[in-house]
């Protein structure tokens, strides 16, 4: 079997080369676009998961679940109506679990009134020096152009950088 049909010519994936790197970094874009949604989507259902108080109700009656709810009561098998004034009604039971919410999430100074001095002073030099425009470095150089190539040694070599 000849191996050179099976491989491309180095002109041919020249000619790919700029197609797919192209198309990739599109992808990339696309998925990193796509990424960023999913993940503020779930912090977003994670926050209000956390934030939501939880209350599940089960009605049981002679030891099967009968009823189950959420966020409201459950309701019952209609035993509770018939058991008079004088007769225990032993069957049927009531189960509930309250899940409190975080309430606390609000960010104050007076819990940390403890701003060190250290913190303020590099805040304030770092802020500071954001906005400084900085003076034009001279680069020896730029004015000269890069000697020609006699042969290409990456190509002879066969070296590429991926």
């Amino acid at each position: 079997m000849d191996l050179h049909i099976l491989e491309p010519s180095f002109g041919t994936l020249k000619k790919y080369k700029d197609i797919s790197s192209n198309r990739l970094f599109r992808i990339f874009v696309m998925m990193k676009g796509f990424v960023h949604k999913i993940i503020s989507v779930v912090m977003a259902l994670l926050l209000l998961a956390s934030t939501t108080s939880w209350k599940v109700d089960k009605h049981y009656c002679m030891g099967h679940l009968v009823d189950m709810a959420f966020f409201a009561d459950a309701e019952g098998c209609g035993m509770d109506s018939m058991a008079t004034e004088g007769s225990l009604m032993d069957c049927c039971d009531s189960e509930t679990v309250i899940i409190d919410a975080q309430d606390d999430l609000t960010f104050s100074l007076e819990e940390n009134e403890s701003v060190s001095p250290f913190f303020l002073v590099a805040f304030l030099h770092s802020y500071k020096t954001v906005f400084q425009v900085l003076e034009k470095r001279l680069v020896p150089h730029e004015l000269y152009p890069p000697p020609l190539l006699v042969k290409d040694i990456q190509l002879l070599d066969e070296v590429f950088l991926i």
